[in-house]
């Protein structure tokens, strides 16, 4: 005999997809782990943050005398909660890394 039983919703798509990827918790940093693909991560420490009218600058020493430089939208800076002194990853993603002498 069939069953009259319908999944909800709730109880579907953790299963079928797992937990959402951006939840309200990421924003607090009450989630302490993330996983990328991307490789090329360099963590350090966020010494400069500086906004224009929609990209904002921020500049992460990730040791040696190193600095790297990346450009994110302000909305960005401020889902994240970017603060000079924060500690933080760069995320590199190129599919091309030149060479030259």
């Amino acid at each position: 005999m069939a069953s009259n039983y319908t999944a909800t919703d709730a109880e579907v798509y953790p299963r079928l997809m797992g937990p959402p990827a951006v939840k309200s918790q990421a924003r607090q940093h009450k989630i302490s782990e993330m996983k990328l693909s991307a490789r090329n991560q360099l963590n350090g420490k966020i010494v400069a943050v500086t906004k224009g009218q929609t990209t904002a600058h921020v500049r992460i020493d990730i040791g040696g005398g190193v600095i790297v430089t990346s450009s994110i939208t302000n909305e960005a800076v401020d889902d994240l909660a970017l603060n000079v002194g924060d500690d933080a990853f760069a995320v590199i993603r190129a599919s091309d890394v030149m060479v030259a002498k």
